[in-house]
């Protein structure tokens, strides 16, 4: 079933809950006051094109809806405005961030709104709103504020958990986990994906500012968005920060990486110098009893009664030798 909710609300109160978009479009007309809030989610292209002929959406913001994967914008077609929103939600147990899309159509006496992911925020802001009929009662408008307000509401935590997620970083790079490099390129990501959803919002504001006065728009409502607008300009400062920071660890990690793979190489090479300095001992004395030990008939000192002692002592002393030389030069 893609309509999750079809209601006509009179002073801020439901006044019917129609079956069908029919039902819908017919109670609308018969109702003075009335306000439509259609709620759809994945809704088929029969279905919104329905929508769009009764209350004539622009094509091409039907084909936005249709289409999907659009960034978050603000679009005003003659009497109604299109809006694009990304809300987005923290997952604990993967330690991710999950974005939908939300489309709502706002006109003069109709709201659509249209997901193409799961959330539980519009139905928390209808809610909300059928709890305050002061505010519902201020029409479309009220319902566009509330949807804002939720989505940005809803960043909060997303903010928390990545601001968490950055600091696991830092004390993986200092521990030396070679995994981190993998883990800031997939915290980056979201990062920037988030600020896709952030910064759009800026100019949705703007618009939002600049309509007040012509389609005027109650004085507490213009107070309310703008406290809206203050914490979306509070998410896209702290969101560039970890945009930076994360921009930051990557090249400490490339440092710390350089810095470990030196160290290890100089350890290597110390070992090879000193693997090399012990074979030169050991082959000097080898080399001298290697020649005698050739068993040649007319060799020097064969016959003479301290050749051995002596070419025991001439193997001592050279080893001897180089060991004092590659102890200077801290070979060993």
């Amino acid at each position: 079933m893609t309509i999750i909710d079809n209601v006509v609300y009179v002073e801020g109160r439901r006044a019917a809950h129609p079956e069908s978009l029919e039902q819908t479009f017919e109670t609308l007309a018969e109702t003075a006051g009335g306000m439509a809030w259609i709620g759809l989610y994945r809704p088929s292209v029969a279905e919104i094109q329905a929508v769009a002929r009764e209350f004539e959406l622009h094509p091409l913001a039907i084909e936005d809806a249709v289409t999907a994967h659009q960034r978050p914008k603000m679009e005003r077609y003659d009497n109604v405005l299109f809006t694009v929103l990304r809300p987005a939600r923290y997952l604990d147990e993967t330690e991710t961030v999950e974005f939908g899309e939300l489309h709502v159509f706002t006109g003069p006496n109709f709201v659509v709104t249209i997901r193409h992911a799961e959330t539980a925020g519009v139905g928390q802001v209808r809610r909300r709103l059928e709890a305050e009929p002061e505010l519902l009662r201020q029409g479309p408008e009220a319902v566009l504020y509330a949807l804002l307000d939720r989505v940005v509401d809803d960043y909060g935590p997303v903010v928390a958990g990545l601001e968490n997620d950055i600091d696991e970083i830092e004390d993986q790079l200092f521990a030396g986990d070679h995994t981190v490099s993998r883990r800031i390129y997939e915290l980056a990501r979201e990062v920037i994906q988030f600020q896709r959803a952030l910064h759009p919002l800026r100019p949705v504001f703007d618009s939002l500012e600049r309509g007040s006065d012509k389609y005027g728009v109650d004085v507490e409502l213009r107070r309310s968005l703008r406290d809206v607008q203050d914490h979306v300009e509070q998410l896209i400062s702290r969101a560039d920060s970890f945009r930076d920071i994360l921009q930051n660890a990557l090249v400490l990690d490339g440092t710390l990486t350089a810095n470990r793979q030196n160290q290890a190489s100089a350890e290597q090479n110390e070992q090879v110098k000193r693997i090399s300095s012990w074979a030169a001992i050991i082959f000097a004395p080898s080399v001298v009893a290697g020649i005698y030990g050739m068993n040649f008939t007319f060799m020097p000192e064969l016959k003479w009664v301290n050749g051995y002692p002596f070419a025991l002592f001439l193997m001592a002393l050279v080893a001897l030798a180089m060991y004092i030389v590659f102890k200077a030069k801290r070979w060993l």
